[in-house]
């Protein structure tokens, strides 16, 4: 079987993956010579920034998703299809899928990120929730829903408190995102909800092995972000690490317990690489090494953008960091890389410009790094700063109508109406 593709004479570039680097890069060969095909094991595309606001009720997940196909339907060479790869055969060109196999000239990979647990038992990891795509949003926010439906018939007071408590696993801008929009439930919607509960006793913990939250803002940014989670009554614990999660107790560094039923990870990522990418191309956190030009070394005609590429320089010792700009702006230069090599022209090296860095802690509440840290914000006008800039990023002018209506009206009534029970986990 293969995908029905039309013959061409043209190169192809089949690029897997669409999110902001995927998609980006299809834009801008627009009118070209190439013949784009566009994989991906799903049919639209996820703004992530907003995963955490699905999954607490604030959006519908449609808000934050975009359709592939009406992305690539002025695009007259650009075709799309849903596959899962396989294996990819880099001396043939041949990339192998659940729906078939595909010839290409030129691959481009951009499948982004999954999950890392690190070194954590599996038997514990299966038990923890994540937030990396729509359905793993809509799975939290229907078990986050359902324990506190539980909670109002549990006669065990320590099995009651361990369905209240809620634990989130890393402080990077996701981990405190979600921790202030649940502790912003709890002091607002919940009480109103659950009368019957006591949930002066539910406990938000955010847990953060390093000494700092947000690592990579400045040190003003993250003691605001610090203060603004203590107010709003999450416990904050730093330098401290997760051991292991077994029968609703969650086991930490010195010998601390936590008895809880809900504990959400988002303390790391790694790459999403392919079967078939020669080993000594990837490096053990899954991220695939590329030069300053998106290509990968080891292998011909084949490239990595967004945030599964890792590009070393003397500067950046890790490579860039795994944000949308850094995609966006991967996936636009090395279109016109590929144009620019079509022309015979000389090539342009990858250069990130680097807009600032920022996070929501709440209502009213953000902090907001300024291109080169030298200005730094926090407060309400980070707040509308960060709101704006995430309006912006989002793809459809549907989907900004949406999302701003969402947010003038859960600010306006203190509420996050999509409180839906809709995928039930329990029997």
């Amino acid at each position: 079987m293969n995908l029905k593709l039309p013959q061409t004479t043209h190169k192809r570039i089949v690029v897997i993956g669409g999110g902001f680097a995927g998609m980006n890069l299809a834009l801008h060969l627009k009118n070209t010579d190439f013949q784009v095909v566009l994989l991906d094991k799903h049919n639209y595309h996820t703004f992530q920034p907003l995963l955490y606001q699905v999954a607490t009720g604030g959006l519908e997940p449609t808000s934050i998703a975009y359709p592939l196909r009406k992305l690539l339907r002025k695009i007259p060479n650009a075709f799309f299809r849903i596959a899962n790869v396989e294996n990819i055969d880099t001396d043939k060109k041949i990339i192998s899928t659940d729906i078939g196999s595909l010839e290409y000239d030129i691959l481009v990979i951009a499948t982004g990120t999954t999950t890392n647990f690190f070194n954590l038992p599996q038997a514990s990891t299966a038990k923890m929730k994540s937030l990396k795509s729509i359905s793993e949003a809509l799975d939290l926010r229907s078990y986050l829903l359902e324990n506190f439906e539980m909670a109002l018939l549990e006669d065990d007071p320590q099995k009651k408190q361990a369905l209240i408590n809620i634990v989130i696993v890393g402080g990077g801008p996701t981990g405190v995102e979600l921790a202030g929009a649940i502790a912003e439930m709890k002091n607002h919607m919940l009480p109103r909800d659950y009368k019957e509960l006591d949930l002066t006793k539910m406990q938000v913990h955010l847990y953060e092995a390093t000494d700092k939250l947000l690592g990579p803002m400045t040190e003003n940014s993250r003691e605001r972000a610090l203060e603004y989670l203590k107010n709003l009554n999450v416990q904050v614990n730093l330098k401290t690490a997760v051991k292991s999660y077994e029968d609703g107790v969650l086991y930490l560094g010195e010998g601390q317990q936590l008895p809880t039923e809900t504990v959400i990870w988002t303390a790391g990522v790694k790459g999403k690489s392919l079967p078939g990418i020669n080993p000594e191309a990837v490096l053990p956190n899954g991220r695939i090494k590329v030069d300053e030009y998106n290509q990968v070394p080891l292998l011909k005609d084949v490239y990595a953008i967004g945030d599964i590429s890792c590009m070393i320089t003397e500067k950046l010792t890790h490579g860039h960091p795994m944000v949308a700009p850094v995609a966006i702006q991967q996936g636009e230069l090395l279109a016109k890389n590929f144009i620019r090599k079509e022309q015979g022209e000389s090539l342009k090296a990858f250069e990130y410009f680097d807009k600032g860095s920022m996070a929501t802690v709440g209502r009213n509440k953000a902090v907001v790094d300024f291109p080169g840290k030298s200005i730094k914000m926090g407060g309400f006008m980070a707040w509308i700063a960060w709101m704006f800039v995430h309006l912006m990023s989002l793809v459809g002018f549907r989907n900004k109508l949406i999302v701003l209506t969402g947010w003038v009206y859960n600010y306006l009534n203190y509420d996050r109406v999509l409180r839906l029970i809709i995928r039930p986990s329990r029997e």
